[in-house]
């Protein structure tokens, strides 16, 4: 009697795990269980940075919106948080440039991870 009695109260005490997730501009609802996410406040275009280190998987949340980069390396991610200027970096290492709006790191041309 003591055993249950001590096991429900460790189902009733214990913090719920609630997950996360996000709406990706041309993908759709992404779990964010994998992600190191991270709010950014020194920037004025940037407010989070998520990465996923086994993917190479960056999602990026601007105006409101999050925008996903594949194949992108941890170091270019490390770059873009200690950039002096993260919203220059971005826009001139990361994010899709030209009338095609192709960059780098677009995950129409790289292969995006399945969160399923």
């Amino acid at each position: 009697m003591t055993r249950l009695a001590f096991i429900l109260a460790l189902l009733f005490t214990a913090p719920l795990q609630e997950t996360e997730t996000v709406d990706v501009r041309d993908r759709g609802p992404v779990d964010l269980r994998a992600f190191t996410c991270q709010d950014v406040t020194r920037s004025s275009i940037i407010a989070r940075v998520c990465y996923d280190d086994a993917n190479q998987y960056m999602l990026v949340q601007r105006n409101g919106v999050y925008d996903h980069y594949c194949e992108l390396p941890k170091a270019a991610r490390d770059a873009l948080l200690n950039a002096p200027s993260m919203g220059q970096y971005f826009n001139v290492n990361i994010k899709a440039t030209g009338s095609d709006e192709n960059g780098p790191y677009d995950c129409r041309t790289h292969k995006a991870p399945s969160y399923q």
